[in-house]
């Protein structure tokens, strides 16, 4: 059964605190919308989540869920998705060429890049440029990079940006999908998310000094 842990996890930037320690365990099937206002942390605790920073202090342990080559995955990103404020897809190159890239460096192979286009809303899209596509396509075509190959943990940093209603409600209703397959998602968003029940965790920024770790320290593996 997948499970995602953090203990006493404090997320930051430089030596700078942008989180109070965070104790939390999810579960497979299970969802997380973290909310608070610019500067709280919201991008920041994902970034960590995800490897591209480390954390000040605490830990974080994944459990139940095994890479590509069948060995347990021991860190978040071993068995996430990370989906950022920036699309990770290179505009000259065809959507196709981008999900099949992807889906070949991610391993694991699930959706073809055109069924994950389809699943998105973006039927016959693979053949286009990725810089022809409009800021609303573009963000759902990154979208369906989670879809073309199969990682349970899925880390979303304001998922629907660019959105229209219609939209909105297919990405939401991919992420409950993700979840009825045991899949976990955390999201950090500003705007309404469907994700059907969910677990909430509110952010705000951290003013006092006296509160900062004195020092970086490194991934801190629980279990």
């Amino acid at each position: 059964m997948l499970d995602l842990t953090l203990s006493g996890l404090v997320v930051g930037r430089g030596r700078r605190a942008l989180s109070r320690p965070l104790d939390l365990t999810l579960s497979a099937g299970e969802a997380l919308v973290v909310t608070g206002p610019n500067g709280a942390g919201k991008s920041t605790l994902l970034r960590t989540l995800a490897g591209l920073l480390p954390p000040l202090t605490g830990g974080v342990s994944v459990a139940g869920a095994r890479v590509p080559d069948g060995e347990p995955a021991r860190r978040p990103i071993e068995a996430a998705h990370y989906l950022g404020h920036r699309n990770a897809m290179k505009p000259g190159r065809t959507v196709g060429a981008e999900l099949a890239f992807w889906a070949d460096f991610l391993g694991r192979p699930a959706l073809s890049p055109e069924e994950a286009l389809a699943a998105v809303g973006l039927d016959g899209a693979a053949e286009l440029a990725v810089g022809a596509l409009s800021a609303g396509q573009q963000r759902r075509a990154a979208f369906a990079r989670l879809l073309v190959c199969a990682r349970p943990l899925w880390l979303l940093d304001e998922p629907t940006t660019a959105l229209d209603g219609a939209s909105q409600a297919r990405i939401a209703g991919l992420c409950r999908a993700h979840r009825e397959r045991g899949g976990i998602v955390i999201a950090a968003t500003h705007q309404p998310l469907d994700l059907g029940p969910a677990r909430s965790l509110h952010l705000e920024p951290i003013a006092a000094p006296e509160s900062l770790p004195a020092e970086i320290g490194g991934w801190d593996e629980i279990g």
